[in-house]
């Protein structure tokens, strides 16, 4: 095995693409109405737009994926600014957990939590 790419469902395609692409970094290699994959360097999601009576703040509906980078630092410092125009509350800061990670987090338009993470020093 060598990649995985979650399908991450999403109420807008337009307002996902426009945060991934805008706050993230990532690029649109493909797009039709309701079905998006973006990707940046060696990582790629494919965004689906749902039914309109789906919840996607019901927890049953949450999901969250988690990211493997080199230079977590030098990453958020450059998706700093663009970050800062989010909510705070959607922004995590780097940071140490005890499992021997740095992380930052980062809720996405409908509630994804996209962590991205590097062994700690």
């Amino acid at each position: 095995m060598k990649q995985i790419t979650p399908f991450v469902s999403c109420m807008s395609l337009a307002k996902q693409l426009a945060f991934y692409t805008g706050s993230l970094g990532f690029k649109v290699g493909f797009e039709t109405e309701f079905y998006a994959f973006i990707y940046r360097d060696d990582v790629a999601i494919r965004l689906v737009q749902v039914d309109a009576d789906v919840d996607l703040n019901n927890p049953e509906h949450q999901t969250s994926f988690y990211i493997d980078v080199d230079g977590i630092d030098n990453l958020y410092a450059h998706l700093k600014n663009d970050l800062a125009q989010l909510d705070p509350a959607r922004v995590r800061a780097p940071f140490d957990q005890d499992y021997g990670q740095r992380e930052f987090h980062v809720a996405d338009e409908d509630c994804t939590l996209v962590f991205f993470g590097q062994t700690a020093s």
